[in-house]
């Protein structure tokens, strides 16, 4: 369950090089969002973690992410493109499942382009009826995300997603679910099935990464955003984060970051600070 302010649940296109003005961590880190996302890479690569599966992307990859998925991804200076979050409330069919889509065809390269380019003027637009133009957009977005699925599932055996990657994907799922209950992985093994060791080498075939790493860093994507977008006092955000007492929480966010709470605080609304114009 994600814990942190939710964004807009409106449709907003926004440059990939503006998701981390903040700091890399805002989109490398774990995180889930109450909305659906594209994500449509048109320079530079890297790799991305949806659902506890590591991938690595690049020019012309769209990645399309379901709502309430675990998902973070490298982001150098090098990246460009757009992210699309989609409004929650639309009745649009979209994938119930993260899609990764390779465009390597010039055609559907510039449809998925031409589209978001439609669907930005419209959320720009002050006609009367723009909101009703923008829906019919996303509609016509829903349908090129389906027609690539069916083009790059041809010939390809379902079979290939393999017991740890769907392992890893359902730790996730639990993760977001239950991750401000305090539980650590062995609570999460025992819900799965599976011994503590077998759930790590399970997460680690699939990205890297134990399931340790994985829990550890979703909670700290949430810690950095109720330190930086909210005044909650730490202690209050230790409790939230299901962490036993605020010194714990200090001292797991210290190992992992270098800093207290408080100093990543102060830099964090420091950095806002001079920012704005």
């Amino acid at each position: 369950m994600t814990v942190i302010p939710e964004p807009p649940s409106a449709t907003r296109a926004v440059p990939l090089a503006h998701l981390a003005s903040g700091g890399r961590w805002r989109t490398e880190a774990m995180r889930s969002l109450p909305q659906p996302l594209l994500l449509w890479f048109t320079a530079g690569q890297g790799r991305i973690t949806v659902a506890g599966v590591t991938r690595g992307y690049g020019v012309h990859n769209a990645v399309f992410i379901p709502a309430g998925t675990m998902h973070g991804f490298e982001m150098s200076r090098q990246v460009r493109g757009t992210a699309l979050f989609i409004a929650r409330d639309l009745a649009l069919p979209l994938p119930e499942a993260p899609q990764h889509l390779r465009v390597r065809e010039t055609r559907p390269q510039q449809e998925l382009t031409a589209l978001i380019d439609a669907v930005q003027r419209e959320i720009a637009s002050d006609d009367p009826v723009a909101g009703r133009a923008l829906h019919h957009q996303l509609g016509l977005l829903s349908v090129w995300i389906a027609r690539r699925i069916a083009t790059e599932a041809k010939g390809t055996d379902p079979s290939r997603r393999d017991a740890a990657r769907r392992l890893a994907a359902r730790y996730t799922v639990l993760v977001e679910r239950d991750l401000t209950m305090g539980r650590d992985v062995a609570d999460y093994a025992a819900a799965l099935g599976v011994t503590p060791t077998h759930l790590t080498r399970a997460c680690r075939a699939a990205c890297g990464r134990t399931a340790h790493e994985l829990l550890q860093d979703r909670l700290l994507f949430e810690a950095r955003c109720l330190l930086s977008d909210t005044a909650l006092p730490v202690k209050d955000i230790a409790g939230r984060l299901g962490f036993g007492s605020a010194a714990y929480f200090t001292r797991a966010f210290h190992f992992r970051t270098g800093q207290t709470p408080s100093a990543f605080r102060r830099e964090s609304v420091g950095a806002m600070r001079h920012q704005r114009p």
